[in-house]
């Protein structure tokens, strides 16, 4: 995919009110990151009050995949987990435009060499990121130490796509933008010994997918993991990100490689997957995008496990 380009377009007056929304957003980022954390974490207790479909879906996937909780216990974690979402807001932002010195100061990474060996002997990574608040920060920390591609769904603003794909991809001079149903072009990047994040971890039906446990329930869960490794000759690296909570910045981690993956069956693979996930958000729960319908779908003659609205 192209490097994106300034286009006349953008200065169409129907963009201006996303303009002026950019150019306040960009303003209050240059603020301190305590600070910037703070507002953050007012704007999630905003969102927690009214977006109240978001909420209902977070707390019903809070209550399947933690019913050991209490009520209270759930509902702490749950506005802990709107914080982190409100405080994402200006993550992402602060990737896109803070310089790159003042954003490494935040960075505390470890495993480096699981991406830097494998890149050494021209051999691919599937670096398998969840869908964690702190994802887009996560992925800038990274890039800045190691070139890593991305899988990408164009935004329907083209304004907003501009500015999003030119913020991430300033941390990656050399990254390749791969849209996410071009699996040819995943495959071929692999192949050239690429890193290439990639999260599996969300509901993309049940046409797709595998029904196999997460959190002690059947999730649909897709195969193309064990299938990108296959047809990539490539490693799969997991990779995780935490924002730390005495405020000096985020802990950056790439795990050791999968072994023996995949394994004997698609199955099996998308069963170490998914223990994967439940042990990676289990250790960090208040930071996961629980807003996702992750149980949407559903084995033939299960009943549903949301509401209408959710």
């Amino acid at each position: 995919m192209d490097r994106p380009r300034f286009r006349a377009l953008f200065l169409h007056p129907r963009f201006w009110p996303l303009w002026l929304g950019l150019g306040v957003l960009w303003l209050v980022v240059q603020l301190p990151f305590r600070a910037l954390v703070a507002i953050g974490r007012a704007l999630g207790w905003v969102m927690y009050f009214f977006a109240t479909d978001r909420r209902t879906i977070a707390a019903r996937n809070l209550e399947l995949c933690f019913p050991q909780y209490s009520k209270a216990e759930r509902k702490r974690l749950l506005k802990e987990n709107f914080a982190s979402t409100g405080i994402a807001f200006f993550e992402m932002a602060m990737s896109w435009w803070w310089s790159p010195q003042r954003l490494a100061k935040l960075a505390h990474i470890e495993g480096l060499e699981h991406l830097k060996r494998p890149h050494e002997q021209g051999q691919g990574v599937i670096l398998m990121a969840l869908h964690f608040t702190t994802l887009e920060i996560g992925a800038a920390l990274l890039g800045q130490q190691h070139t890593i591609d991305g899988m990408y769904r164009e935004h329907k603003s083209p304004v907003f796509d501009f500015v999003q794909r030119r913020g991430r991809e300033r941390h990656n001079l050399d990254s390749i933008a791969v849209e996410r149903e071009d699996v040819r072009g995943m495959i071929k990047q692999l192949r050239k010994g690429r890193a290439i994040w990639y999260a599996p971890d969300q509901d993309y039906g049940a046409k797709q997918s595998l029904f196999v446990p997460l959190f002690g329930i059947q999730a649909a869960t897709v195969p193309a993991t064990s299938k990108f490794a296959t047809l990539g000759r490539a490693l799969v690296v997991p990779f995780t990100q935490e924002r730390l909570a005495d405020g000096s910045g985020y802990k950056v981690v790439i795990h050791p490689p999968f072994a023996d993956f995949p394994g004997e069956s698609d199955e099996a693979d998308c069963v170490r997957v998914n223990q994967w996930v439940e042990q990676a958000v289990t250790a960090c729960p208040e930071q996961y995008l629980w807003a996702h319908r992750r149980f949407k779908s559903r084995p033939p003659g299960e009943p549903k496990l949301y509401t209408k609205r959710g």
